[in-house]
């Protein structure tokens, strides 16, 4: 089973990841050689690598490879930065920003997803990664400020970004999506200093939301 993994890993970076404006060799080398496969669900194991978000329970997904790659490739992880993840989902891109060199803090709302995230990390020997059962958007998270956040879910407005932006570290970079299916937008915010951040818009994409997302309020006639 090894070799045809191998071969799958190896077209997901080729002909998924890097043709989606993947270039950072750093982040290529992350994507081969955390095993994907470690992290899915067994019923979906021979789909580990495929192109397509991957049903975790609940009604979530896994993020698509090249997804996870652009994501990577935007914070830009440094040996050292300390990496704040909200939505750990199945453990796969806190090892990924681990492998980069990040201390991983990852937070996940659902009890039952912590646990087999943990197990999964452990399973593998991934250090860097703490795994919380927690609300990532309740309020200032202990542990930071941070260098790197990133948000796997998706948001309905920016507004569920405030609490977020107040924890980056100057130089800090925080990636999200926001908006609502069927178009939601994928950005970068960098913090610049004390009271002052850049905000870049990268691609548009659909992602699920995250569970403790609030709606943004409706104009009623």
């Amino acid at each position: 089973m090894e070799q045809p993994l191998a071969r799958a890993r190896f077209n997901m970076i080729y002909q998924q990841v890097r043709p989606w404006g993947v270039l950072d060799e750093r982040v290529l080398e992350a994507l081969d050689r955390v095993a994907r496969e470690r992290f899915v669900p067994d019923a979906y194991l021979s789909l580990a690598y495929a192109d397509i978000e991957i049903p975790i329970g609940d009604g979530q997904h896994m993020l698509p490879p090249r997804l996870v790659g652009r994501l990577l490739q935007a914070v830009a992880v440094r040996p050292g930065d300390r990496a704040l993840e909200i939505g750990t989902g199945t453990g796969y891109v806190g090892a990924c920003l681990a492998c980069l060199g990040a201390r991983v803090l990852s937070l996940e709302i659902d009890p039952v997803l912590a646990a087999q995230a943990k197990e999964r990390l452990s399973a593998i020997g991934q250090g860097g990664v703490e795994v919380r059962v927690a609300d990532g958007l309740a309020g200032r998270i202990e542990g930071g400020p941070f260098d790197v956040i990133a948000v796997t879910g998706s948001l309905p407005s920016e507004e569920g970004l405030k609490v977020l932006r107040q924890q980056l570290s100057v130089g800090g970079r925080l990636f999200a999506v926001v908006g609502e299916a069927p178009a939601m937008e994928a950005i970068l915010i960098t913090r610049l200093g004390a009271s002052d951040d850049r905000q870049e818009s990268l691609f548009e994409t659909c992602v699920d939301p995250l569970a403790n997302a609030v709606e943004p309020e409706r104009f009623v006639f």
